[in-house]
């Protein structure tokens, strides 16, 4: 599945073009490495996004197409969330 995609069906963005934006600004890494929103997820890979100061990181738990809004953060596991401060 695609990285804006599932950013968007697990609802840890609110739309894909939004996910799309913050993956070609480079604040989207997957398994260490910098990811693209075509970039192709599979269970177990891990995503660190920087969402203005918080860094968070999850592992990709399930792929499904499509999810209800109860349900959407069984997709993932959140691994940490930390406060980024910056000078």
């Amino acid at each position: 599945m695609r990285l804006d995609k599932f950013l968007k069906i697990s609802r840890l963005i609110k739309r894909r073009t939004v996910a799309k934006e913050i993956a070609n600004q480079g604040r989207i890494e997957l398994n260490g490495q910098p990811a693209k929103a075509s970039s192709d997820l599979k269970v177990g890979d891990e995503l660190m996004i920087r969402f203005g100061h918080t860094r968070l990181t999850i592992k990709v738990d399930s792929l499904r197409e499509q999810v209800r809004k109860d349900e959407a953060n069984g997709l993932y596991t959140v691994i940490n969330e930390e406060k980024v401060h910056q000078d």
